[in-house]
This record gives structure tokens, C-alpha cells and sequence, in this order.
């Protein structure tokens, strides 16, 4: 698998009803289209009428992106989306993860108390096979070859650097991937990714807890995929790493940033004693994360038009958190300048100063990036809606891969 910073042929967006993502998808494709093709996925012909529209009304010739239907598709397209590989041959290959829509069979024995009847019905509504199909479908558009295996494994959840050394966090892979051990799971992501090197991290952000909605620590509630490393550790070279950081004197501002600190503490020292596929250690560089973004909401049973934008029902809480009626939580939405999508002289990152974040830490973030990718442009997008909903930028995409070396 190649680095993310080499050559592509195309950047992928998945396309769904959630309009709010819509402009903001408008504004990456256009920003996109000068250095690198464009492709979209969408899973049925009234979605593709829908996404042309928009995009034409907002300045787009959708003649210059290529639309594809395909049932499964969905917009988080980099999670069960193909993972592109290429070898020495300039042959294209796709590795096809199983998939179980982010760990939910587990998640839902907590929410039915082990009721393994529920588990089993809900299971089979819920976590969607043909979902799991996008991949190998990307792949036969591409005339890819398909390497299959049943590690279940989000495309989010990947960091390579491109020579053979790759990013895992153990709070996912063992979370989707029970009763397997450690070898036989290390051994299918060598085999299926060409890697040769595996870096285990620990945790990722408390502000990305497994599913929706969880408790993060006290009234503090989010939602997201309980670890993908593209929030909070990423390849910036073959030897050095970015890794999100709270600093020393914001580690108390609130419960967050002090479980972050903790975290990301832990995480640091394990990538410290760590060395790439060739032995050499790594340059580790602390990426500053934005200032914490809350929103104060009330719990949910009934919604009516007097209800909060952001308020939750009560039924998404697994039964142990579960909030009372009327209780005021604190929402928080999974934010990280890591969430990054690096590509042909572009470099697209999202800014929170207009939720209030510093920005000073902003011009830090994007000083770091141009550092890190020099020549390329950067561009900034306001992607909160992707953030409330648990993601970013970087999984809103995919990239395919120059088949050229």
C-alpha cells in the first residue's frame, strides 16, 4: 500500500441523503479537480441525478467527475471503500476487509444486556452486507485484483508509510475482531497490505468513543468509531510521524483534553522505543488539537420543533450511560487537524476558528503541514456536520493510487 503523500490517479467521495455534507463536498471536489481526477460513488440513480444537480448549481461541470453507481456505497467511502495496493509491475490490487458497520454486534450486546436474541435480529438489520461490497465493486471498475480476507477492519483505521511499516490501534482491531489472536491478525494485514512492520497504539481520542452515543466521562457524550488512527496519528514520511497533542497547559482545561493527554502521553512513548521496517526510530512531531468545541444538549425521549439541534434521545444510549429524561449532557464532536487528506500538490485540512478555536494554533497546524508537504496548496474547510456525525475530511475520501512507480 502505498504512502498517502505519493502519486494518484483519483480521489473517491461516497455520496448519501445527509445534505448537510453537501456543501462541503462541493467545496473539496472543486478545490480537487485542478490536480487530481475525481470520482464518486453513489448507490442509487436518484442519488446520482441529486449529486450532479448540486453540483452543478454550485459551479461544477459534474462532466469532469466520474459518477459511478454502486449498491453498498455510503458516504463514509475510505471505511468500506477499497484499500488500493500496487506492486513493482504497475499492477493495481484492492484489500477487501470484512466489515460489521464499526463493531456493532458488540455494541449492540451492551445496548440489549446480552439478550442474544436481540443481538442476532438487530445484527442481521443492521449491519449491512452489501455495504461490504463497495470495495470489491471499486475494484472491478478498476480492473483490480481482490485480496480477500475476514479481519473486519475500517479503511480509517490504516496508516502506512508506504515502505512497509504500518499503524494500528489495538482499541479497534481487537474491539471488531474477537476471539482472533494477535499473530493471525498481524499476520492477514502483512499478507493483505504488503506491509512488513505493525506499530500498535493503544487508545485513540476520548472524543471518538466506539458508536453513537457514548458516554466519554461524566456528562461529556460523543460519538464516533473508538480509535481510527486517522484521527490521531498519521505518517508525514517514511520516518517521521505526526501524532495529535494536547499541551501541558491545556491538559486540565476539561475532563477531555486530560484523558487526550493521557492517551496521546501513552501513545508517544510507545512510538519513541518504536523503529521502521528498516530499524531506524522515528521524528515525532506533536500536531496540537483544536481547542475542545461543546455544545450543550438535553436528553430525549419526545422531539418537536422547540427541540435542540443537537439533542439526543435516550434510546441511543446502551442502557449502563443511558442519561434521564431531561438531563443536560455535554455533546462534543470528534475534531483533529490529523483528519487531513494529502494529494497531488494539494493538501485539504479542517479549520475550527470559526467555532472559536485558537487561531494561533491553526497557523501552527498549517506551518507543521507545510513543513511536512512542501509545494503543495493548502486548502481549509469548515467540515462540522462530518465532525458531529464522528468524521473529517480524510474520511470522507479515497485515494486510488498511480499505478506508475
Amino acid at each position: 500500500m502505498p504512502a498517502e503523500w505519493e502519486h494518484h490517479d483519483a480521489v473517491w467521495f461516497g455520496w448519501e441523503t445527509d445534505s448537510s455534507f453537501y456543501p462541503s463536498i462541493a467545496q473539496m471536489i472543486k478545490s480537487l479537480e485542478p490536480f487530481v481526477p475525481v470520482k464518486v460513488a453513489v448507490s442509487s440513480d436518484s442519488l446520482l441525478r441529486i449529486a450532479k444537480s448540486y453540483l452543478y448549481q454550485n459551479g461544477i461541470d459534474s462532466g469532469r467527475v466520474t459518477f459511478y453507481t454502486m449498491p453498498g456505497d455510503r458516504y463514509w467511502i475510505r471505511d468500506n471503500g477499497a484499500a488500493f495496493l500496487v506492486n513493482d509491475k504497475g499492477e493495481l490490487a484492492v484489500a477487501d476487509f470484512d466489515w460489521d458497520n464499526y463493531g456493532m454486534p458488540a455494541w449492540l450486546n451492551e445496548y440489549f444486556e446480552n439478550n442474544k436474541d436481540s443481538v442476532e435480529k438487530y445484527s442481521k438489520l443492521w449491519v449491512e452486507r452489501r455495504i461490504s461490497t463497495l470495495d470489491s465493486n471499486m475494484a472491478a471498475v478498476e480492473k483490480a485484483t481482490v485480496l480477500k480476507t475476514k479481519i473486519i477492519h475500517e479503511g480509517g483505521a490504516i496508516e502506512v508509510n508506504g515502505k512497509g511499516t504500518l499503524i494500528l490501534c489495538e482499541a479497534t482491531v481487537f474491539q471488531r475482531n474477537p476471539g482472533i489472536s494477535k499473530e493471525m491478525i498481524e499476520a492477514e494485514f502483512k499478507r493483505v497490505l504488503g506491509v512488513s512492520k505493525i506499530i500498535w497504539m493503544k487508545k485513540g481520542l476520548a472524543d471518538d468513543p466506539h458508536f453513537f452515543f457514548r458516554r466519554i466521562t461524566g456528562e461529556y457524550v460523543g460519538g464516533g468509531t473508538g480509535g481510527h488512527t486517522d484521527e490521531f496519528v498519521r505518517f508525514a514520511s517514511p520516518n517521521t510521524i505526526l501524532l495529535a497533542w494536547v499541551a501541558e497547559e491545556e491538559k486540565n482545561l476539561n475532563p477531555v483534553n486530560a484523558m487526550n493527554y493521557e492517551r496521546m502521553s501513552e501513545n508517544l512513548k510507545i512510538l519513541e522505543s518504536s523503529t521502521d521496517q528498516d530499524g531506524k526510530p522515528f521524528s515525532i512531531i506533536k500536531v496540537p488539537l483544536p481547542d475542545l468545541i461543546t455544545q450543550k444538549i438535553v436528553a430525549r425521549s419526545k422531539f418537536d420543533s422547540l427541540s435542540g439541534k443537537y439533542d439526543l434521545s435516550l434510546k441511543r444510549f446502551v442502557p449502563a450511560e443511558r442519561p434521564k429524561e431531561g438531563d443536560t449532557l455535554i455533546r462534543v464532536p470528534a475534531t483533529s487537524y490529523l483528519n487531513y487528506l494529502v494529494t497531488n500538490d494539494i493538501l485539504l485540512m479542517p479549520t475550527y476558528t470559526q467555532m472559536g478555536s485558537s487561531a494561533t494554533k491553526e497557523k501552527e497546524v498549517k506551518k507543521i503541514f507545510r513543513e511536512n508537504f512542501p509545494g503543495r496548496e493548502i486548502a481549509t474547510f469548515d467540515v462540522m456536520p462530518q465532525n458531529w456525525d464522528g468524521g473529517g475530511i480524510h474520511c470522507s475520501t479515497q485515494q486510488q493510487p498511480s499505478k506508475k512507480k
